[in-house]
């Protein structure tokens, strides 16, 4: 289902002064949150879907992690699980936050419609949880995500600027995500509406699990099916899946990649970007929605509003108006990674211009930072 974002003036980067406000002052009702007005360090559970994707352990689990402390205090607990992609494990690992007796949950669900009936149990034991992400169903309390539909007109968009003017000579291919993540549907919704009529899609596949071995076999069966010298582009819904659709086409013989999109910026993709191999991906920026689901969690467990916090309102297919905080994404391409180099939630020059990329780190701008700069 799509979610229905209902927009309202507020900026993220208030989150942060927001909660803490909200958090000093008198506790209010919170939506119907769990336990209100608990003060002091708080232990607040972290469960993110899979480490498949770079992004989770290096940018979301520490991002929300060192909020959680600085809004809670420093001693606060965070009990963190990684499902690995496994959604009845990812369900047991509820119970075992519920069992604890967490004060909030911060959930990114593996399968968004599975998980309603451990959200319900946790709210029902009086532990709010607060949907990272990805929109889980059940009786969440608050939601942070990107404007996902945004994302999916970005890849479009930079896929057609990069066509430019070819899109008459061929057929793209479409590599959506998984139907268990209610994100990819919106990614796939954004990206129709900018690529139909532009351009003819040859194959189209919603790739399950998200995995890059999956789009890998995908990829081979559309080049079989339609024949190489058909295919003008790729749209890919993140970076791992462009990474195992780039080793098909390179097994095909390619003189030439056709622009592969992606999302999530992961390294590998950036510096696939930087050589050419990936056309661009959809940086998010994890600092907002991490600071914001920290800010959530916060409020929820002191049982202080959300009214400060959240500045928009979504739906889920089981719930209205959650309170959401919706985070803008960026296209990346090749001449927009300086820009980022070495920021929090982004990757260090060290990182990105190893031995092998350092020529295309110099062609495209990158320089080795100054001593006691950051690197």
């Amino acid at each position: 289902m799509n979610t229905q974002v209902r927009r309202t003036a507020a900026a993220v980067a208030a989150v942060s002064l927001a909660v803490g406000l909200a958090a000093c002052g008198k506790a209010k009702e919170a939506g119907g949150g769990g336990r209100t007005g608990k003060t002091g360090a708080l232990t607040v559970g972290l469960l993110l879907p899979e480490n498949q994707t770079a992004r989770y352990e290096r940018f979301d689990k520490p991002l929300i992690e060192k909020k959680l402390r600085e809004l809670a205090g420093r001693s606060t607990t965070v009990l963190y699980e990684n499902a690995k992609q496994d959604a009845s494990l990812q369900q047991q690992q509820v119970d075992t936050m519920v069992t604890k007796r967490v004060d909030a949950l911060v959930l990114d669900a593996v399968d968004a419609k599975s998980i309603a009936g451990s959200v319900k149990k946790a709210t029902e034991a009086g532990i709010p949880v607060v949907a990272y992400d990805r929109l889980a169903e059940g009786p969440v309390k608050a939601y942070t995500s990107v404007d996902n539909e945004r994302v999916g007109r970005i890849q479009g968009e930079s896929l057609l600027r990069a066509l430019d003017g070819s899109t008459g000579k061929g057929e793209i291919v479409m590599m959506n995500g998984s139907i268990t993540d209610p994100n990819a549907k919106m990614y796939k919704d954004g990206a129709h509406a900018v690529l139909d009529g532009k351009v003819r899609i040859g194959k189209e596949y919603d790739t399950k699990e998200w995995k890059p071995e999956n789009a890998n076999e995908n990829m081979k069966g559309a080049i079989s099916s339609l024949g190489k010298d058909r295919i003008i582009g790729v749209y890919s819904a993140n970076d791992g899946m462009a990474g195992g659709i780039i080793t098909a086409l390179k097994s095909a013989g390619y003189d030439r990649l056709p622009p592969v999109t992606g999302q999530d910026a992961e390294l590998s993709a950036v510096q696939r970007i930087l050589t050419g191999d990936q056309y661009m991906s959809v940086y998010k920026p994890y600092k907002p929605e991490a600071d914001a689901a920290a800010s959530l969690a916060v409020a929820l467990a002191r049982g202080t509003s959300l009214d400060a916090v959240a500045g928009s309102t979504v739906d889920s297919a089981s719930e209205k108006r959650i309170p959401a905080v919706i985070v803008t994404p960026f296209a990346l391409t090749k001449g927009d990674i300086a820009q980022y180099v070495g920021k929090e939630g982004f990757f260090t020059f060290g990182e990105i211009c190893t031995a092998k990329y350092r020529a295309v780190c110099e062609k495209a701008g990158l320089k080795q930072p100054a001593k006691g700069a950051a690197r």
